[in-house]
Order: C-alpha cells, then structure tokens, then sequence
C-alpha cells in the first residue's frame, strides 16, 4: 500500500515526469562523464536494470497470468506507470546526498538521506543491513535457485546432482567477474543488459507478428478481465489486480530503495539527470514483462494453473519455434540470473562503504565477493521457501524505512526538478551548487 501511494504521489507531485520527459530521460542518457573512469549515467542505467531484470520477468509474469489471469498484465502496465516517478524522487536524492569514497569515487542511496531526515545513522545502518540480506542472501540464493530450475525439464537433468554441477560453475563464473571489483560489475552490465534485452524482445516480437491474428484478442482478454467486477472482488488475494500489483511492484523495485545505490555512483552535473535516466530502468523491466506476457498470451496456449511458471512460457515458445524455443528460454533465464546477482552485489559494496564510511579493504571486499558466490552455489541446492519469505519481509522492512524519507524529502526532489527545467530553458546544461542554486528565484545564463 505504501509503495502504491508513494507512486501516485510522487507522479501528480513532479508533474508525470515519467512520461513528460521522456525524450529528455533519452537524450540525457548518452551523456559521458567528464572524469576518466567515472560511472557513467548509462553504466548506472544498466547495473541498477540488471538488477531490476531478472527471472521474475519470465516465471513471475507467466505465474501472475495463469494464477491471476490476463488482467493482472493492465494492472503490471499501471503500477509500472506510477512507479517511474517514485524511481525518479529517490535516484534525484541518491545524487543529492551521496559522498565521496576516499578513493575518488562517488557513493549514496538511501541511507545518506535516511540519515540526513532523521539525524541519525541508526536507521540508515538498519536500512544497509536489510539490503545486505535481502539482495546478498534471499535474492541471490533465489535467483540461482532460479537458474538451476530452469534446466529440469531436460532430459539429463537428475535432481540428486545437476544443482551440484550448476551451481559450481555459477559460483566460479561469478567469482570470475566479481573479483574485477565495482568496474568490473558496470562493464560487464553495460555490455550482456542491452545485449539480453534486446535479443528476449526481438524473440517476443516475432511470436506475435507470426501471431497477429490472435494480438487484438488477447489485449482485449487483458482489458476485460482488468475491470470484471465478480473476478476481481469474489477472491481479491487471488485476483488479477493483486498479482499484476505484486508483479508491478516487486518487479521494477521502485521505492525499495535498492538502485538509488548504483544511481548515486554516476557522474552527472545536476541529480535530476540521473533520475531521468534511471526512470528508463523502470520502462525497460515493463517492457520485458510485456514481452512475456504478449508471447504468451499470442502463442494459442491458454494459460492455467498447471502451467504457472516455465513451462507456460516455455510451452508458448515451442508453439512458434519448436524444440529450439525452450532452450531459448532457458539461455535468457541464465542471463537475467546472472546478471541479477552482479547487479545485486553492487548495492551490497555500497551498503559496505556507509556502514564503514569508506571503501571496504581488500581483504573485507573479497571475502564478500567470496561469500556472495559461495551462496550463489547454495541457493542452486537449497529449497527456496524460507529463504524467499525472509527475502520478502526483509524487503518490506527496506520500504518502510525509505519511503518515510522519500515522502519528507518531497519537497527537495519538485525544487531539485523545478531548477533544472529552469536552466533548461534558459538554454544551459544544467549543473548543481547545492541548494544556494536551486533556491534562486532566477538564474542568469553562464558565461
């Protein structure tokens, strides 16, 4: 309830800014830093969306529409809507309030501002801690979990030592690129995110245009069953309206205060920059939930209970491509895992250097990274239920401490807006002095 109320707040508060600049979110991407060896807006861009993207893109959607029906894709549409401006409000703060790393690197996210409100670093540590567990043990566990599971259906798969085997050449393939450290993690997003995204949408296109006599069927199906009454209120927990809500929700992170981290370390000259990029990470994780519920739902395969999860998906793949579309689906299951437990370890490096208030030491930082992959083997043959329930309440302790904080902050984030579009107009690239720039009535074009 909370994080729905913030994304229709913070969506009336900045003027639907989401949509409204969008063009200006695009443009503003292809921006390079002027330091050598900076983050860059689109290396922030792609560590927080390889974050964001993830197995829940495929399983979670085709489970909300065979559990929930074709509804609950307009209500993932609408949640995903309102969410980009909560992602906006808290990437804005992430850049106000971030700090410097002791090494000439840039830091922040929700716990610079979490502490800034409530003048303490109690809560901030409390909030860092969470995000440690949720993202570094539950989500990571889950994830590879995940990318074992997708493997089942084949032929060699044997429950008693497959896991094993893949969980041991994840763990070795994460250590590989974890070691790199924080650079590492950005160029390797920066190169597999657009790469992977692009490819699974492609996939998707082509199934509906080879289906495109059943495309006005099924988005009709999706409107319906949105607004029919009598299935939405006789099981409302079980209903379209709640799975495409969770789906929306816990799919594009926004307002868990999890990619402010990665959106805190680029090198941008005014903060709303940053968060009109970062409204892009929301949009791209829509649209591949989009592209997994149009394959589906375009495919001739009617979903069921039955069918919740990988096989719908994979099942709706085979109808297009034959034998070839479940291994499809499998080689994108392994890239969003993957690129889901580089992104998260990201945020975990940041929560490190808040709670330590300088960069990790060697020794501490690669013992993590050690750590981190060792898990990932865990989770690949371990069961998921305990860990996925204290990974979702942990998540919901996050929410609880950021979003107070974004809600107080509001203020900050509409003056933060309001002078960046006044140097727009005023024809200069915007840059940030503090707030003394911002509280200006009017400021004179520079030299």
């Amino acid at each position: 309830m909370l994080l729905l109320g913030a994304g229709v707040y913070f969506t009336f508060r900045c003027g639907f800014v989401q949509l409204r600049l969008l063009p200006e979110a695009l443009r503003v991407t292809s921006e390079r830093p002027k330091q050598d060896g900076a983050v860059s807006s689109f290396g922030a861009l792609m560590v927080s969306t390889a974050s964001r993207v993830g197995t829940g893109n495929i399983v979670g959607v085709s489970t909300a529409i065979c559990m929930g029906g074709s509804g609950a894709v307009f209500w993932m549409w609408l949640i995903s809507l309102i969410g980009g401006a909560t992602g906006f409000a808290e990437s804005v703060l992430a850049q106000v309030y971030r700090r410097r790393d002791g090494r000439g690197g840039l830091f922040g996210g929700p716990a610079c501002y979490i502490e800034a409100v409530s003048g303490s670093r109690a809560p901030a540590v409390l909030f860092c801690l969470c995000l440690i567990l949720t993202y570094g043990l539950g989500f990571n566990m889950l994830s590879s979990y995940n990318l074992q599971s997708s493997f089942s259906g084949y032929g060699f798969y044997r429950a008693d030592i497959t896991p094993a085997i893949i969980g041991a050449a994840l763990a070795l393939v994460c250590l590989f690129c974890l070691l790199g450290g924080e650079g590492q993690i950005v160029k390797i997003s920066e190169t597999l995110v657009p790469l992977m995204a692009l490819t699974y949408l492609c996939t998707a296109l082509i199934v509906v245009l080879r289906n495109i006599h059943i495309l006005p069927g099924a988005l009709a199906e999706i409107f319906r069953c949105a607004f029919d009454a009598r299935a939405i209120f006789s099981g409302f927990a079980g209903s379209c309206v709640m799975y495409g809500v969770r789906r929306g929700l816990f799919s594009n992170e926004a307002g868990v205060g999890s990619a402010p981290n990665a959106a805190a370390s680029a090198q941008v000259s005014h903060p709303v920059k940053q968060g009109l990029v970062q409204t892009l990470s929301v949009l791209i994780d829509s649209a591949l939930c989009t592209a997994t519920a149009l394959m589906c739902l375009c495919s001739g395969v009617s979903p069921s209970p039955a069918l919740a999860g990988m096989p719908y998906v994979q099942t709706a793949a085979e109808m297009s491509f034959g034998a070839a579309g479940p291994v499809f689906i499998t080689a994108a299951m392994v890239l969003f895992a993957f690129t889901s437990l580089l992104g998260n370890f990201f945020y975990i490096d940041n929560c490190l250097t808040y709670i330590l208030r300088r960069r990790p030491p060697r020794l501490l930082s690669e013992s993590a990274r050690l750590i981190a992959c060792i898990l990932s083997f865990l989770g690949c043959v371990s069961p998921m239920e305990l860990v996925w329930n204290v990974a979702d309440a942990l998540m919901g302790a996050m929410c609880l401490l950021n979003l107070p904080a974004l809600l107080a902050l509001s203020g900050e984030v509409r003056r933060c807006l309001d002078d960046y579009l006044r140097q727009r107009r005023a024809g200069m690239d915007p840059e940030f002095d503090g707030w003394k720039s911002v509280k200006k009535a009017k400021a004179e074009p520079r030299p």
